[in-house]
């Protein structure tokens, strides 16, 4: 074949490319996926949407395509030549490079399994099994040296030569070609095999025209196709030169070689059909094509020198033998170097679209309930606001009736207690001593005494009924707001406090600071008692203090009558006087003198009698009452502002009750409102998830149909 034709090796090259292309795509996808899954797993907040066998799943796959993808970056078309040993193998491998790479022709002999396949450098070099040093050769005979002058080489050994691709193009498209010794030097053909057939995509048995298949030849290739399921073979019948020094024969001869060829691959080994067998088979001769196209590469005629009858169709042959051993292991090596790949790369994205799918359902699963969740949690907030604007009406109306009736109790026990101050007045005992100083200690006590029995009956009489509403109204709170808060705070809502305690602060201390007592001695039928009792006592003070030039505008008519008689007669000087004198002497004439005698003399009795009488125990009786009256003049006027300030008390109880409450419902309002912003939080990430799942598997689809090309392209048109 010219170099300048189309080589179909270039489809393999072309098929690697793009089924690496593809790995390449399906391995960054993969770690890319791989990722997602695992950050899947590790949010263990969104639940169980991911589990870590699929991450292992992933990370199993992403490892598969990095191996696969480092398998396809070393795989070439491989072919294996065998044959008894100065068959030719080497110069029909030389040949078909266009070039003398390897030893051949008379003295050399392939002692070991020798491979070439190209190197983009411009220098010649190979390595052995024992090294990987580069050791250059440049030429046939460096090469031929090399091999002889290593001991360690043997029939079982690899030597591999990498050829410059710039000057040989057949060596371009990713071919290597295998060299192998004699068949009939060693018996150790199973460790052949194992070692360098395998991975074979072609074998070619090179065969002596002159002589039949040997037994050895045919033994190796039955233990191949023990070992791979139908392996194409050639078969070269080289040195057919020869037959042109029995032109008579040449016709019988071929047509015995022919017929023994197509019954040993198509009945003995069974690899093809008879019909198909004759177009593996081919007449050759190596030496005289590699002669002709190398005196072509040094610009010489291709059929100068000394070439036998016959040439040109023997060249044909070759060439032919050539298209179809190019175009038969391009889609061969296809096939076989890339299908199980391809289908591989198929179960891979089946798994993860499988993968994908998982997690997509369970996350869509998930997104569900936590859409019915939130949906409770919203409802639920709406209840509890809704409940907590009735229940904080319902309580304040039931607090205002509440603090009402404290206010009403404590009133109308305050003003019981204010008419039975005369008892609690006189079972104060205490020693009485008209001085100053014992008297103000004796007016403190008592305060104390009145008070201390004043706030004990109005405990008495009020504490007990209004502790027990309060307890009532705050149990009513607790039982009202319990359904409305979580669980965890229901825990922390305790039992009403019975720390609460009604105060009743009269400060009769303070009401009493003014108080004067007015013990001394008072004649009560004297000038100024009389007066008293005829005026009142604050008529009195004015009437016998000159109260006539302190009169206010707004006196009465009355009150100027009552005052102007009094102050008549108390006024020696007035005419009225005058008029009392004048009756009084009138009278004395009437009556006589013994009359005004026993009245004055009754009256000097009783003032002696009054004045001896007022003891100690009189004057303590008159601060008593004095105090008495005192007292309850100003009680009655703090009436309201005790009750009120009891009433204070209980407000202050049961709203701060409430209040604290209120703060425990506004907590679990706000855990409900935190629980529902964490899932939005959450259904927004489930949904992300959803697309990113929903997005590989797209990915995945579109690698399958990736796939798919390539398969339609080059492993169903290889069928």
């Amino acid at each position: 074949m010219d170099p300048e034709d189309p080589s179909p090796l270039h489809r393999f090259v072309v098929a690697k490319r793009s089924i690496g292309s593809i790995f390449e795509q399906l391995l960054e996808f993969v770690k890319s996926g791989s990722a997602f899954v695992d950050e899947a797993v590790q949010n263990q907040d969104l639940g169980p949407v991911a589990v870590e066998e699929q991450n292992l799943e992933m990370q199993s796959c992403a490892t598969k395509l990095a191996t696969i993808r480092e398998v396809l970056l070393r795989r070439h078309m491989k072919v294996a030549f065998f044959g008894r040993t100065s068959n030719g193998k080497s110069t029909v491998i030389n040949a078909m490079l266009r070039d003398r790479v390897l030893p051949s022709g008379i003295g050399h002999t392939t002692n070991c399994f020798l491979s070439v396949e190209g190197t983009d450098g411009d220098e010649a070099y190979l390595t052995t099994e024992a090294s990987g040093e580069h050791r250059s050769v440049s030429t046939v005979n460096q090469l031929a040296h090399a091999l002889h002058m290593d001991p360690a080489l043997d029939s079982g050994s690899l030597v591999r030569v990498f050829w410059p691709k710039s000057r040989c193009a057949l060596l371009r498209d990713d071919l290597v070609l295998m060299d192998s010794p004699g068949t009939d030097v060693t018996l150790e053909l199973d460790s052949w095999i194992d070692k360098f057939c395998l991975d074979a995509d072609v074998f070619v048995l090179v065969g002596n025209a002159e002589s039949t298949l040997m037994n050895t030849e045919k033994l190796f290739f039955h233990k191949v196709s023990e070992r791979i399921s139908k392996p194409n073979i050639f078969i070269l019948h080289n040195r057919w030169d020869a037959s042109v020094t029995e032109p008579d024969y040449i016709d019988q001869v071929r047509k015995q070689h022919l017929d023994r060829c197509v019954r040993f691959l198509s009945e003995e080994l069974r690899v093809v059909r008879a019909d198909q067998a004759a177009g593996r088979i081919f007449f050759i001769s190596a030496k005289e094509v590699l002669s002709s196209r190398t005196q072509r590469a040094q610009g010489m005629p291709e059929t100068g020198g000394a070439l036998a009858e016959g040439f040109q169709d023997r060249l044909r042959e070759f060439q032919q033998f050539e298209r179809t051993f190019e175009e038969f292991i391009s889609q061969s090596a296809v096939r076989t170097k890339f299908e199980q790949h391809t289908v591989r790369a198929w179960q891979i994205t089946e798994a993860i679209k499988a993968v994908m799918d998982a997690i997509n359902i369970a996350s869509a699963d998930r997104k569900i309930c936590c859409l019915e969740e939130r949906e409770e949690q919203r409802d639920r907030l709406d209840f509890v606001r809704g409940q907590m604007n009735r229940l904080s009406d319902s309580v304040k109306d039931r607090i205002r009736t509440l603090t009402d009736d404290v206010a009403a109790k404590v009133a109308s026990a305050l003003l019981d207690q204010i008419h039975s101050l005369p008892v609690l007045v006189e079972e104060f005992r205490a020693d009485f001593n008209p001085t100053p100083e014992t008297l103000e200690l004796y007016k403190a006590k008592l305060v104390q005494h009145v008070e201390e029995r004043l706030v004990g009956c109005l405990a008495h009489r009020c504490s007990v009924g209004v502790l027990r509403d309060i307890r009532d109204a705050q149990r009513h709170m607790i039982d009202s707001v319990r359904p409305l808060v979580s669980l965890s705070v229901q825990q922390q809502l305790s039992a009403p406090s019975s720390s609460f305690e009604l105060t009743y602060d009269l400060t009769l201390a303070a009401l009493c600071a003014d108080f004067r007592e007015d013990i001394d001695f008072r004649f009560s039928l004297g000038w100024t008692a009389l007066v008293t009792r005829f005026l009142g006592t604050t008529s009195a003070k004015r009437a016998l203090s000159g109260a006539e030039r302190g009169l206010k505008e707004g006196a009465s008519l009355r009150d100027e009558v009552v005052v102007s008689i009094a102050t008549g007669l108390v006024s020696v000087t007035s005419r009225t006087s005058m008029a009392v004198l004048v009756i009084g002497g009138v009278v004395w004439r009437s009556v006589g003198w013994r009359v005004i005698a026993l009245s004055v003399s009754l009256y000097g009795l009783l003032y002696l009698y009054e004045r001896l009488t007022w003891t100690d125990a009189s004057k303590e009786r008159a601060l008593k009452q004095q105090f008495m009256e005192y007292a309850a003049y100003r009680l009655r006027a703090v009436v309201p502002v005790t009750s009120s300030a009891c009433s204070q008390q209980v407000y202050k109880e049961l709203t701060s009750t409430f209040n604290r409450l209120t703060q425990r419902v506004d907590l679990s309002e706000a855990e409900l409102e935190g629980s529902i912003r964490q899932l939005t939080c959450r259904i927004q990430k489930l949904e992300n998830i959803q697309r990113k799942s929903k997005a590989f598997r797209n990915r995945a689809t579109e690698l399958e149909t990736q796939l798919e090309a390539f398969s339609a392209r080059y492993l169903q048109a290889a069928d």
